[in-house]
């Protein structure tokens, strides 16, 4: 275990495909492929796909977007990142601390998009109480953004369901704009305009 000095600065952490593969950062998008537009992101629709918008009750602000996916569920949240340093490595410790205040149990493994942690946390269900719940937390440094995602359901242990869903994270485009803002700052998200309404 090598000794990391808070200084020192972490670089980013992606797939080596990421600008050809995905996720895309916007100047890499097909600009002719129908997306999605919820502002921060963008996705690609595709059959079976169904879009839910997370929104935190005081404020009314979208602060994630769930995709329900291959008996899966991917919630994902774009963040501002410095030009030159990623934010995943940092992430991930954060993670691991939440996952094992929580009383659940976390291991990072190496996965198709890089580092990636698989947490067993504790949830309240059923007549005891008690259950786990697998989740897989994902994640890729762009430029200038960071992109987070935790995938749930079939995806955390059968292999089909976790490469579509892999495969949908990939396919997203993150929107980072240029105006100027703080590292970690959620990228902000809207509604996709209903078509006829534009």
């Amino acid at each position: 275990m090598t000794d990391v000095s808070p200084e020192a600065p972490v670089g980013k952490e992606a797939p080596a495909d990421r600008d050809t593969a995905g996720p895309f950062d916007e100047s890499e998008a097909n600009p002719v492929r129908p997306y999605i537009d919820l502002g921060g992101i963008k996705v690609l629709p595709r059959e079976g796909l169904n879009l839910r918008l997370e929104v935190e009750e005081q404020t009314k602000r979208i602060v994630a977007v769930g995709l329900d996916y291959a008996d899966s569920t991917l919630q994902v949240q774009p963040f501002a990142a410095p030009r030159t340093t990623g934010l995943w490595t940092e992430t991930r410790e954060q993670i691991r601390q939440q996952v094992r205040q929580q009383g659940g149990r976390v291991e990072e493994r190496e996965g198709p998009l890089g580092p990636e942690l698989l947490a067993e946390v504790p949830v309240v269900a059923g007549p005891d109480g008690t259950g786990k719940r697998l989740a897989r937390f994902v994640g890729v440094d762009g430029p200038r953004w960071f992109l987070r995602g935790v995938i749930g359901g079939a995806a955390t242990s059968d292999t089909d369901a976790a490469a579509k869903v892999e495969d949908l994270f990939r396919s997203i485009v993150v929107v980072r704009g240029t105006a100027p803002m703080p590292p970690r700052d959620l990228i902000p998200l809207k509604m996709p305009a209903v078509p006829g309404s534009a």
